[in-house]
């Protein structure tokens, strides 16, 4: 898979680019993974029912090992080689993959948040954002340009509900992006499935409800580069891997992140 060397320059930026149509092949596979993780949850299944009694905000994450097409889009396809060449590593390592399902009429926003301050890694990334349905640009991901570079410790990681995500933490509040939205530059496009949205883990990014009459379903995948270091935030991150017994600051090196692209 080929991506222009302005893609590269403008995701190392801006910390976010979006890429047409590079797992368009992929497409009906990962709906029928998707269909089926939403058939059998995981345990770290996290679903959101609005107050308002509409439509469910279902997701699930750490499914790869037990879902066929899931295995086959992190082994198979280009994800792993143009993670590398986005992050400017000779590597690229699997981290975790994320269903996010928004059903139609859904009321949630996802709040504005950087994903880095909820993980156990630091290091370079790329998230792939991938929706597997038309996804109009009013109810797709946001993410604010540059965001990438405010914050080196990150900014406060917190629920859905408001609170905070660590009973203790150093991180500082999130700024009001909404109060500052004409100050910035929010990047969000039309997209298509097999399109993907792929930004750094620092970058700040949310999504508005799904107001439409069709699901959203989108399929993430996250990845690091040859610089990924283990980080202890306890058994309390999202997605949680209480097991691990890596050292705080050790390579990240787990079978549960296999090292897909280089050597």
């Amino acid at each position: 898979m080929i991506i222009s060397d302005a893609a590269i320059e403008d995701f190392q930026k801006n910390g976010v680019v979006v890429l047409r149509g590079v797992f368009r092949d992929r497409v009906a596979a990962l709906a029928q993974g998707v269909a089926q993780v939403m058939a059998h949850p995981s345990p770290l299944e996290r679903s959101y029912q609005p107050k308002d009694g509409s439509a469910p905000f279902f997701q699930d994450y750490c499914n790869w090992q037990r879902i066929a097409a899931f295995r086959a889009f992190i082994f198979d396809s280009p994800a792993a080689s143009l993670a590398a060449r986005l992050m400017g590593s000779t590597t690229s390592r699997f981290f975790h993959d994320h269903v996010l399902v928004k059903a139609a009429g859904n009321s949630t926003v996802t709040p504005w948040h950087q994903d880095q301050p909820y993980y156990c890694v630091e290091g370079s990334s790329v998230s792939f954002w991938t929706p597997l349905d038309p996804v109009a640009k009013y109810m797709s991901l946001e993410c604010v340009a540059g965001s990438h570079r405010w914050n080196a410790s990150g900014y406060r990681p917190k629920r859905f509900d408001g609170t905070s995500l660590y009973a203790t933490d150093d991180f500082e509040e999130i700024p009001d992006i909404d109060a500052q939205r004409e100050h910035l530059t929010i990047r969000a496009w039309d997209m298509e499935p097999g399109d993907t949205v792929a930004f750094d883990f620092r970058t700040i990014h949310g999504a508005p409800a799904n107001t439409s009459a069709a699901v959203r379903r989108v399929f993430s995948s996250r990845w690091v580069g040859s610089d990924a270091r283990f980080v202890r935030r306890g058994a309390s991150g999202s997605p949680p891997f209480p097991h691990l017994t890596l050292a705080d600051g050790a390579p990240f090196d787990a079978p549960e992140f296999p090292l897909v692209f280089g050597a």
